[in-house]
């Protein structure tokens, strides 16, 4: 990872413009809390000042929701920003389309939320997709203000529009009018929340549409003794 860091900025000197890279997000790799000592290491590489030197409030590290791991992550006291892909605000529809949920129920998440919140004082972002007829009613958006109302001056919503992959014919992105309406219940009970603005939904390029097209076989290999 910091060697793709590296070339981004690389590109950016070789092409002459006076830019350098200022912001990132650990997401969309994997569950990076999986990797947690490597993750750690390199977040210490790009934040140093003989390195990148990207400041910490410009980094943001998400997870699916690995607690154990959002406890180790707050105890490093960092003001690196963390985001949490909840999605749901119940553990019935949680652990439908989150299968960690299974294993860390959504109880269990929002007390790790609360330690890192008083152990860092920082504000967290909640990722929440917008899934047509299975997360986006009304009712869903007053439950997601409930679980939020404690938290909500240390933290925001990031409502995300669903980018569509054939792999995934039976989910839809959300209407405009049920994207609008889930934003307004939030902001008239008080919850920060955003609509992300999405890039490079043309050419499959949007968040969640990144992956491989075909996967190669492994051909099995006889050895002859």
């Amino acid at each position: 990872m910091v060697e793709q860091l590296m070339k981004i900025q690389q590109s950016l000197d070789a092409k002459g413009q006076d830019e350098r890279v200022g912001h990132l997000v650990v997401m969309g790799i994997g569950e990076p809390f999986d990797n947690f000592d490597h993750v750690v290491n390199f977040l210490k590489i790009i934040n140093d000042g003989s390195g990148l030197a990207i400041g910490a409030r410009h980094i943001t590290v998400s997870t699916s929701g690995l607690v154990p791991k959002i406890y180790d992550f707050a105890d490093l006291d960092w003001q690196i920003n963390l985001a949490i892909s909840l999605h749901a605000p119940n553990n019935e529809l949680r652990s439908r389309i989150m299968k960690i949920n299974r294993a860390y129920p959504v109880e269990q998440l929002m007390e790790a939320v609360d330690y890192y919140l008083k152990k860092t004082n920082r504000r967290v972002t909640f990722e929440y997709i917008m899934l047509k007829g299975i997360n986006d009613h009304k009712e869903e958006a007053i439950e997601l203000a409930n679980l939020l109302k404690d938290k909500r001056h240390l933290s925001y919503v990031n409502l995300i529009p669903y980018n569509p992959v054939e792999e995934h014919s039976e989910y839809q992105r959300s209407d405009k009018e049920a994207v609008v309406t889930f934003y307004e219940t939030l902001r008239q009970r008080g919850i920060n929340v955003v609509v992300r603005k999405e890039f490079g939904t043309d050419i499959d390029a949007a968040c969640g549409q990144l992956r491989s097209k075909q996967i190669k076989k492994a051909k099995r290999v006889t050895v002859k003794r």
